[in-house]
């Protein structure tokens, strides 16, 4: 059942039940065709139709960085994003490499049909939206078709538990070009346990990782957002560390010893031993 609240400037909330809970649509002072969405009151996606390669939310600019360095800059991708949400970020690789072919996997259908409904795709756009679990329709994708892999999988708050597997991973790898990146979304708080056995999951399946969040997070002082990058050769390390040091919100990134360091000797995860991602502390997303 829709209802409208109304929002800041005038414009309207849009707010839907979906499967994943209470999904709102919401108005942006600044921007008139940008819209924050938010499931449960936790904030998701950030979207704004008149400039799509806008990234709002740092762990989406995160992901973001990823997009633009995994290959030459306008060249088009193979991209496979695990999680929907708002679109954001097929809408930014759309946007920032044009005749790039995407497949977008969201379990959540009515959620898809909301934001397809509000925030509509642009004609000519190479987006392929395929409904069901993340996993599932990664099997589906040929072997080496993708140039870059995005996993953002959240129901309700959390990452379900297998998509945190050496299984899961090994799956991903296989779908990857061999110049390919895989990028993670990771949730997680003090004492960072989740963080660190999805850092020494991936680390059992490529060889080469490198971690960006908020150096709060990294201490283990906040719950927050970090993203992983995972590939078969050398990353680009200094130009990631560039980008994460000149965001609004200032991260840091970790690779090599330090991070091996920082996982600080953790097990790769099975599918017999993941559990989800942790929830969120009710103050997170105050």
């Amino acid at each position: 059942m829709a209802k409208s609240r109304r929002g800041r400037g005038g414009a309207e909330s849009v707010v839907e039940t979906v499967d994943g809970g209470t999904a709102e649509l919401r108005p942006d002072r600044d921007r008139p065709r940008a819209r924050t969405l938010l499931i449960d009151g936790a904030p998701q996606s950030f979207v704004d139709l008149d400039a799509p390669d806008h990234l709002d939310f740092s762990y989406q600019r995160r992901l973001g960085h990823a997009a633009d360095l995994v290959a030459p800059p306008g060249k088009p991708l193979h991209a496979v994003h695990l999680g929907g949400g708002a679109l954001t970020l097929a809408r930014y690789v759309a946007a920032t490499r044009p005749r790039s072919t995407q497949q977008v996997v969201e379990i959540d259908a009515p959620l898809v049909q909301l934001v397809r409904r509000e925030l509509p795709l642009e004609s000519g756009w190479r987006i392929r939206v395929r409904g069901g679990d993340a996993r599932e329709q990664l099997a589906k994708v040929p072997d080496g078709w993708a140039d870059l892999i995005i996993a953002d999988v959240f129901r309700g708050a959390r990452t379900p538990a297998h998509l945190t597997s050496t299984e899961f991973v090994t799956e991903v790898r296989r779908a990857l070009a061999d110049g390919g990146w895989y990028a993670a979304n990771i949730a997680d708080g003090p004492p960072l346990r989740f963080l660190r056995g999805q850092i020494a999951t991936a680390g059992a399946v490529f060889p080469e990782l490198a971690l960006t969040a908020d150096p709060a997070v990294l201490r283990g002082k906040r719950f927050g957002n970090a993203v992983l990058l995972a590939a078969a050769h050398p990353l680009p390390v200094a130009e990631l560390t560039r980008r994460a040091a000149s965001d609004p919100q200032t991260g840091r990134v970790e690779h090599g010893r330090a991070l091996r360091d920082f996982t600080g000797g953790a097990a790769p995860v099975t599918d017999a031993t993941a559990v989800a991602s942790p929830q969120p502390p009710p103050d997170a997303f105050v």
